[in-house]
């Protein structure tokens, strides 16, 4: 049986042939050290000469690399029934070099008083935005990226200035940073679904673009967005037409909060449709948007913290309560793009990274971002349906070898089973109460049964 690597790189082809099996085999390599640095992973010159040249190769692109888990995420998609949320959020990559300008810098930072007299009150600080979208299903199980984008501030300089002399409304989107969630949003439609009415794009306050909103109603996707500004809604504005909103359902949630400590608390929850107006300056390219706004207030002043307050933009039908609900439950879903981005950082290591130039960098995390999908799929997948088999995510070498090393244990049969060992590999103790394996754990297995692969198949070498 191929690996799961093989299958999700079945349809990955750049320009030239040479590439291509270039590209598989550096992936393989890393894939057997994830975390670890290029020299580490490579071990022999040779292969870390071709990692260093593939890296630097203008030919090669973030596109091309990822071609291959767009179209496998595309078929995870087409095999899921019922929605299929897409999250849409943006990471930074910080890297200390001495001369920064090769890469970029991702924001300004306050200067430590010791070096203040020297550069001045703020610097740049170093880096390489992503601007990542990711499906999931409605359950919470990662399905594959759909688009990624990388930048520098450096870009948009010009945009900064042009905003101190004039509304920002009036900036064409094109001209602006926000034109990455137009154009992921575009690409996730176009790549991953032959039915754009099955996806949902989820977007935080940093999303409430009416270009943005516009688009996806144009191209027949549904949005959940949590509202930033007070927008211009029918006769008066959106803030005002939910505080004049006299019908609402109640609703508990409960949280941990920063105590650690279990919280139950009421909330009420309004629905209203309304035509939201285009900014000011833009009316006449872009026609009103018919919305429905969900708004969730807690209904008791609490003591020793702020009170809860959201407002959710979406064209998804909201008839009854249910509906209601259905979408503060999709926007629960956002924080897995975020434990991904930390697979990206704490377990590969990417901040590490010394290469020198930001193509290299996007070049080498388009390719990690791949195997770091890996580990976050694995990790959620443990949480699924029981009955799925063990072939979905281990090969027949892989699983011989789980079986092998845990003798003690009862022979697994289902993939939890083998995700349980795996995890076993990576540290964890699987004692009655801890809670399922994290993604931790599950990274430092799969490192270990990398290193035992390899001294099995070493093994069937020698025996023959």
């Amino acid at each position: 049986m191929d690996s799961w690597l093989d299958k999700e790189l079945s349809s990955c082809i750049f320009k030239d042939k040479r590439l291509t099996e270039r590209f598989k085999t550096i992936i393989k390599t890393l894939s057997k050290g994830c975390g670890k640095s290029i020299p580490q992973v490579c071990e022999e010159w040779s292969m870390a000469k071709a990692t260093y040249r593939f890296l630097s190769n203008d030919r090669v692109d973030n596109d091309d690399i990822l071609a291959g888990h767009y179209d496998q995420t595309k078929n995870r998609i087409g095999a899921t029934r019922g929605p299929i949320l897409i999250l849409h959020d943006t990471t930074e990559f910080s890297y200390k070099r001495e001369s920064p300008k090769a890469i970029g810098h991702t924001r300004k930072l306050p200067t430590p008083d010791r070096i203040a007299k020297a550069f001045g009150q703020q610097h740049k600080a170093c880096g390489i935005l992503m601007h990542a979208s990711m499906a999931i299903t409605a359950e919470g199980l990662p399905l594959g990226l759909t688009a990624i984008k990388f930048w520098s501030r450096e870009a948009f300089k010009n945009t900064t200035k042009l905003k101190s002399k004039i509304n920002p409304t009036r900036v064409p989107i094109s001209e602006k940073e926000s034109i990455k969630w137009l154009e992921n949003l575009k690409s996730s439609n176009e790549r991953v679904s032959d039915s754009p009415a099955k996806l949902v794009h989820i977007g935080d306050r940093e999303n409430d673009i009416y270009e943005y909103l516009c688009q996806c109603q144009g191209l027949g996707s549904y949005f959940v967005v949590r509202s930033c500004v007070d927008r211009l809604a029918n006769e008066t504005t959106l803030a005002e037409e939910v505080a004049t909103s006299k019908a609402y359902y109640k609703h508990v949630i409960n949280f941990t909060d920063s105590d650690g400590n279990t919280v139950n608390t009421a909330m009420n929850i309004k629905v209203k449709t309304l035509a939201l107006h285009p900014p000011i300056g833009k009316e006449a390219n872009y026609p009103d948007l018919r919305v429905t706004v969900v708004s969730a207030l807690e209904a008791q002043e609490p003591v020793g913290r702020e009170r809860i307050k959201w407002t959710f933009l979406t064209n998804s039908p909201v008839k009854k309560k249910e509906n209601a609900l259905t979408v503060l439950n999709w926007y629960k879903q956002p924080w897995k793009i975020e434990t991904y981005f930390k697979i990206l950082k704490s377990e590969l290591k990417l901040e590490e990274s010394k290469l020198r130039t930001a193509a290299r960098l996007t070049r080498l995390i388009s390719i990690c971002c791949i195997l770091a999908w890996r580990i976050h799929w694995l990790t959620m997948l443990n949480r699924e349906d029981k009955r799925l088999s063990p072939n979905l995510a281990f090969d027949d070498i892989e699983r011989k070898i789980l079986i092998q090393y845990f003798q003690k244990i009862v022979v697994p049969s289902t993939l939890q089973d083998y995700i349980d060992r795996l995890a076993r590999l990576g540290g964890y103790l699987a004692r009655a109460s801890d809670p399922p394996p994290g993604n931790t754990v599950i990274w430092r297995g799969m490192n270990k049964l990398y290193e035992l692969r390899a001294g099995f198949e070493l093994a069937l070498d020698v025996g023959n």
